[in-house]
């Protein structure tokens, strides 16, 4: 009786996965049919919404579950996919839907530069939006049509950045940050040490948020061939509350036009019928006919390193995978070179290290190290960089922040103080429980950190020297965790060319002397067949996850980093550009 009981479940379970994959054998194949059926006339549908990643990474099953990251194409695909879409004679066009994307600066630059480049082939871009968010519109103002909803805005207000500061909550709840530091623009802390941003903060940040609108400004004017002033009048007017025929008037739009007007003026532009469908095809679609698989042949690796730097973990440049997955790499004879792509504020300065040695192993092996900088490369992010052969970054990444401080906070004035709760503690020495969040630091405590920093400051900036060539007395004159833009970091020699991924790439293939198609990105990503069959469910009944205000997630996840960080960071403030 158990037998038959095992086997009628065993059995059942092997009728469900069977269900499901065969499913997912349907999904994968709809999904080549679709991209083998691109017909000439298509357009190219790049949909700018949601978060997008340099490269998207594998799903666990919750996080799909949750909607995050449903329907936003990375950044790599993106550029794939416009380079291809201008040489592939199927392709008549580029329709560019505004949405409201969350993406750095750079990331929107490096879009930018490649529509620029499709342009040359003659094809038209058109741009649409119900409103134009501003970072958008930056990437929509090349367009050759700048189409805007009749009730809808167009937001151009400048750049600005805004920093929360916690010391006095802190003080409140009874909550002491205990802090040490080198470099006088290390800021990272500050928000725990004072209630406004320090003289020299302010004055790293105005530099750096003019330099950014410098760029945007500039752009805009010269894509809507209008002058920079102009551009800072229409910031200066409040231009999100004009309405949309004052926009036109001004040049800012060229047309206003519902939905299905535009859909009609791109069916127009393709000489179709009203009643025939527009043959959109998104960069995953045209790319799957595209992509090779060289990983069994002689190539170049491209290595995603994105997001917070953590000794271990999950999510983010975790050091005991990313230092593995580098060796790994050095010592496979089919790569030939390694292009990391690093967009990070930092982190642990322990996990950084030990990514910066993986890199000089690498090197060890006769094979060049390139690495392309995007949004950020600053801080824990420039340490893992700057050992490379050759770096390339974007006008706009924010690179630099060369410092390194130590953080532990004390709650005992909460959670004795207020709480009440009160701790006995035994020790065979006087340091045993150090660090401890629940006492405060002996004089003694405090000065044998602060000269752990600054010995890890010195390794930093010896690091530093060494990789470009420097004396470390010069390291240190342009670091002090100052913040730098990529155009200023080419002049101060923290950077050697000006330029996006795919420009890092073709320089590094040309140095190798290999197509610059041969190319594998790492780490591998493989969603699990499962995961893969709810996300495409997802997709297709058009359900969101949760939505929490964005100030609000930023917050609890800086404050809830402070029970888990390594108490020796390399890391910038983070800095979200309005």
């Amino acid at each position: 009786m158990l037998g038959s009981i095992a086997g009628f479940w065993i059995s059942m379970v092997i009728a469900v996965m069977a269900c499901f994959g065969i499913a997912g054998a349907v999904i994968a194949g709809s999904s080549d049919s679709k991209s083998n059926k691109i017909e000439k006339g298509s357009v190219l549908y790049l949909n700018l919404s949601g978060t997008m990643r340099d490269r998207n990474q594998s799903l666990d099953f919750m996080q799909i579950m949750r909607g995050e990251d449903i329907d936003s194409d990375a950044l790599i695909d993106i550029l794939d996919a416009i380079a291809a879409a201008a040489d592939d004679q199927r392709i008549s066009g580029i329709y560019i839907k505004a949405e409201g994307s969350a993406q750095g600066m750079a990331s929107r630059e490096e879009i930018v530069n490649a529509l620029e480049q499709f342009k040359k082939s003659g094809k038209w871009i058109c741009a649409y939006a119900d409103s134009y968010p501003q970072g958008d519109y930056l990437i929509s103002s090349l367009a050759d049509e700048v189409v805007l909803n009749p009730l809808g805005h167009v937001d151009v207000h400048g750049v600005a950045t805004q920093i929360p500061f916690f010391k006095e909550l802190f003080d409140k709840l009874g909550v002491k940050m205990q802090i040490v530091r080198v470099g006088t623009f290390k800021s990272a802390v500050e928000p725990f040490m004072g209630t406004t941003m320090s003289e020299a903060s302010r004055m790293m940040n105005q530099v750096m948020v003019d330099s950014l609108w410098n760029y945007m400004s500039g752009t805009i004017a010269a894509n809507r061939e209008v002058s920079v002033a102009t551009v800072n009048q229409w910031a200066d007017s409040l231009l999100a509350f004009t309405p949309a025929r004052v926009a036109q008037a001004s040049g800012v739009v060229t047309r206003l036009l519902y939905q299905r007007q535009m859909e009609d003026l791109l069916r127009e532009k393709l000489d179709l019928d009203h009643e025939d469908e527009l043959p959109l095809v998104t960069p995953s679609e045209l790319l799957a006919n595209t992509t090779r698989n060289y990983a069994n042949k002689a190539h170049i690796a491209v290595l995603f390193a994105e997001g917070d730097i953590v000794d271990s973990g999950e999510g983010g440049i975790v050091g005991d995978k990313m230092t593995p997955e580098i060796i790994s790499l050095a010592d496979n004879d089919n790569v030939n070179a390694l292009l990391l792509r690093v967009n990070s504020g930092g982190g642990s300065a322990f996990a950084s290290e030990q990514i910066w040695e993986a890199v000089e192993y690498f090197k060890s092996k006769d094979k060049p190290v390139y690495v392309s900088m995007g949004d950020y490369a600053a801080s824990g992010g420039y340490y893992i960089s700057c050992g490379a052969d050759k770096i390339f970054a974007d006008r706009t990444t924010l690179t630099g922040s060369i410092g390194v401080f130590g953080m532990v906070p004390d709650f005992s004035g909460l959670v004795t103080d207020k709480i009440g709760v009160h701790f006995s503690t035994v020790e065979s020495n006087p340091n045993a429980t150090f660090p401890s969040v629940m006492t405060g630091m002996t004089a003694e405590q405090h000065a044998i950190m602060q000269r752990s920093v600054e010995e890890m400051y010195d390794v930093f900036t010896r690091r530093v020297a060494d990789g470009r060539g420097m004396t470390q007395d010069s390291v240190k004159a342009i670091a002090e965790g100052r913040v730098w833009v990529g155009s200023q970091a080419l002049n101060l020699g923290l950077v050697d060319e000006i330029g996006g991924l795919k420009e890092a790439l073709a320089d590094l293939a040309e140095y190798v002397d290999l197509d610059p198609d041969r190319v594998v990105y790492y780490p591998e990503v493989s969603d699990q067949w499962l995961n893969q069959l709810v996300l495409e469910a997802r997709r297709n009944a058009g359900t969101q996850g949760i939505s929490i205000d964005a100030d609000a997630v930023n917050i609890l996840r800086m404050l809830n980093a402070l029970r888990t960080q390594n108490p020796v960071q390399a890391r910038m403030e983070a800095v979200e550009i309005r």
